[in-house]
């Protein structure tokens, strides 16, 4: 099915829960875009995942949705967010300290240097509670007591009043998990939160937060390298690549269907457990940097179908159901011959 240019969709669509359409972020002095007119939307209830490599922008851009990039060092160059329905002013601090933490909250990907090492991990989490919340010392305890249970974490009473460095990576990351919780955000973002643990306990935090998500109704934002990951709990997907979303889409069309050749190329370079074996694909080369990006399609340096067309900004094609691609080429078997 040939694709056709994006049309913005009408009015009368029901608000997602935070919409981003567009995003352009710039650091130091040279102005170069390291992110650039990033979208993507989720829905109350719904799991999106952002998957790339390291270094393309998918923590970066979370820091900038929270506010919490350095004011001095990130410029915003151009923003249009809704949370809620809302305008999500990034200029606004006073609405950014508002809702970081109450209405949106975020996991850390390496607890112990999320965690405050010299307070106790139950004063921690009353602190975000009192942060939000207009409530004595009592109830904030007994609130950091209920989200500390909540999470699984055992004898929460005794586990209060333990330093961050007397936990396990695990319990750790059940912790943070109770601090962003605590408050009752609407919305969740996870920032490759199970990288540092073992399967076992990955496995463990992800159920976690799936049950909590269906207990509450919040919308996840899951940012992940790991497209094991992505497949066990992604309703919707977005592949980020040098600061852009290059493909988004359900996570059955992006798995069945990938038409970006970024997207081809992490598809592709996941191990199979069956079957004989094969040298693993690679997508060569390196992200670009600031000073190294190109003209146009970014991906054009290490796409194996680049054209001197690739050298302008291609359109984003629908191909309907909510999958967008950022290629001149695609549908890709359409236009190339696929080797």
């Amino acid at each position: 099915m040939a694709g056709k240019l994006v049309h913005q969709a009408p009015d009368t669509e029901p608000a997602p829960l935070l919409d981003v359409r567009e995003l352009t972020l710039s650091f130091g002095k040279d102005r170069t875009n390291l992110l650039q007119g990033v979208r993507y939307s989720v829905a109350a209830g719904e799991t999106l995942c952002i998957v790339g490599e390291s270094g393309c922008g998918k923590s970066v851009s979370s820091l900038a949705i929270m506010g919490l990039l350095p004011a001095g060092v990130a410029r915003i160059e151009a923003a249009d967010i809704r949370f809620q329905g809302k305008p999500h002013d990034l200029g606004d601090q006073a609405v950014l300290r508002r809702r970081r933490g109450s209405e949106i909250a975020m996991i850390f990907q390496e607890p112990m240097t999320s965690l405050n090492p010299a307070f106790r991990v139950g004063d921690q989490i009353a602190e975000a509670v009192k942060a939000h919340r207009d409530v004595s010392d009592a109830d904030a305890r007994s609130r950091a007591v209920e989200m500390l249970r909540r999470v699984g974490i055992p004898a929460p009473e005794s586990r209060m009043r333990e330093y961050p460095h007397q936990l396990s990576g695990g319990m750790r990351q059940r912790v943070m998990i109770a601090m962003a919780l605590a408050n009752d955000p609407a919305l969740l973002i996870a920032d490759e939160p199970t990288t540092a643990l073992d399967v076992t306990i990955q496995s463990q935090i992800l159920d976690l937060i799936r049950e909590l998500q269906s207990e509450t109704g919040m919308g996840t934002i899951m940012i992940t390298h790991d497209l094991g990951v992505v497949a066990e709990i992604a309703d919707r997907v977005a592949v980020m690549y040098a600061g852009t979303i290059v493909e988004s889409g359900s996570a059955a069309r992006i798995f069945d269907d990938p038409q970006h050749p970024y997207t081809i190329g992490l598809m592709s370079s996941v191990p199979k457990l069956t079957g004989p074996r094969e040298r693993l694909s690679t997508v060569p080369g390196t992200v670009p940097t600031a000073e190294t990006m190109p003209p146009g399609c970014r991906f054009s340096t290490r796409c194996p179908f680049a054209q001197d067309i690739c050298a302008e900004t291609p359109p984003e094609r629908d191909f309907g159901d909510g999958h967008r691609v950022l290629c001149h080429f695609a549908p890709l078997d359409e236009h190339l011959e696929l080797a």
